[in-house]
């Protein structure tokens, strides 16, 4: 009797077809950590591959764990001081299978939870590209641990979990600053404070296993912006289009720029444009015209390419360049956003500059910048307190044999 009325309240209270579209949202969102996985373990060498597909799958399990514990209600469990939510849903407690989320989605609060736990599990791992070839596996896990609890979780109630940015009005629809900024710039942080690469010149050592991740990172993505309108409607349409358009514009424009510059088309610059492209169009897929989402796609290759140039030319050793396609794609994409967000798109959103709203431009550049400095500074200060502990970098040797054989006895490839 019990179990019917319960299947009748659920039945009052969730719409399942907005139920059923984040189900698929979220698989799809999951499905892009493999994807990432995929998409570094081809860049690196054949000796390092193990363990940079490690820290992206490792973040699978141990994100969930913090996720489910103390990481959701951080995130939105009621608010402290606009900046971190407090313990009203530690360890989901007072979520059940009735419980729903908001007032007009239609989605149990479970599926949210799951969710946005996809969203949470992928932006850490995006920062292992900057590390590649170098990192010990146990500094890495407490960094992990760390840079969610004090960077990731705080920033995500900030502007999703009604906290002070979202308070202030600050939109960012699917992760512009809350994933690509943040770990863009902690990146960038952590090329600083680990340093160079000992061996020089590693190339890629499968480009097909990268274009294997880029049609994962590719597919998931329309999980990880159309599924961010948590239900299905015309903004739905918009943003899963726009996804597309903007990464197409973007491989194309990259693969242009590789002819003119280095004089060849080159299948890992159509790849990495692809990528840039996504990230860019991100924070503002569910708030620009499909016409905007064209010139973002063409702006974030122009952008990521000049940046990783510039990296280059200062010889950084962003491995996998996550700070010029993840760092300034979010960056970019959130400016773009303040310019081109448009109510006749998105009645919940905003004015840009360009509709006759300066002071929302004004916001989106203030809370970009504002999260850029903090990841850039908390994980280089992070990085350093762990190294007190246990050493952050490899040995030489390491570095050079490999260390997948030191970290894990394990090879991907035998001889």
């Amino acid at each position: 009797m019990v179990e019917k009325q319960l299947k009748e309240e659920v039945k009052k209270v969730f719409d399942t077809g907005n139920t059923g579209f984040m189900l698929v949202a979220t698989s799809l969102v999951m499905l892009m950590t493999p994807g990432l996985a995929f998409f570094y373990g081809g860049l690196v060498s054949r000796k390092n591959v193990l363990t940079i597909m490690m820290q992206s799958f490792v973040s699978m399990g141990w994100t969930t764990i913090l996720w489910v514990t103390v990481g959701f209600t951080m995130c939105f469990g009621g608010d402290i001081g606009g900046i971190i939510g407090n313990g009203k849903y530690l360890f989901l407690h007072g979520i059940s299978l009735s419980t729903a989320f908001g007032s007009n989605m239609g989605i149990p609060m479970l599926v949210f939870v799951a969710y946005q736990m996809m969203f949470a599990i992928i932006t850490p791992a995006l920062i292992t590209g900057a590390f590649a070839d170098r990192v010990r596996f146990k500094a890495y896990m407490i960094f992990l641990t760390v840079w969610l609890l004090f960077v990731y979780f705080p920033l995500v109630h900030m502007v999703w979990g009604g906290g002070l940015f979202q308070q202030w009005g600050v939109l960012d629809f699917a992760g512009g600053i809350v994933v690509h900024a943040s770990a863009g710039f902690a990146a960038l942080a952590s090329v600083f404070f680990v340093g160079k690469r000992k061996v020089k010149n590693m190339r890629p050592h499968s480009i097909p296993l990268v274009a294997l991740g880029t049609a994962l990172l590719w597919f998931g993505w329309y999980g990880f912006n159309a599924g961010s309108e948590l239900r299905v409607d015309s903004v739905t349409v918009s943003a899963f289009l726009n996804t597309d358009v903007a990464a197409s514009f973007a491989a194309i424009t990259w693969l242009v720029l590789a002819v003119i510059f280095e004089k060849k088309p080159k299948v890992l610059g159509m790849l990495t444009g692809a990528v840039a492209g996504l990230a860019t169009i991100t924070p503002a897929a569910g708030y620009v015209s499909v016409q905007t989402s064209m010139l973002i796609g063409i702006i974030a290759s122009l952008v990521g390419y000049a940046a990783i140039a510039y990296k280059n030319k200062k010889a950084w050793d962003d491995a996998l360049d996550v700070w010029g396609v993840h760092g300034m794609g979010g960056y970019v994409g959130i400016l773009l956003l303040g310019l081109f967000a448009s109510t006749n798109v998105n009645p919940n959103g905003a004015n840009g500059l360009f509709f006759g709203d300066a002071s929302f431009f004004l916001k989106e550049f203030v809370a970009v910048t504002v999260t850029a400095i903090y990841a850039f500074v908390f994980t280089y200060v992070a990085l350093w307190l762990i190294n007190k502990i246990t050493p952050v970098r490899v040995s030489e040797e390491t570095e050079t044999n490999g260390l997948d054989l030191f970290e894990f006895g394990e090879e991907a490839y035998v001889e």
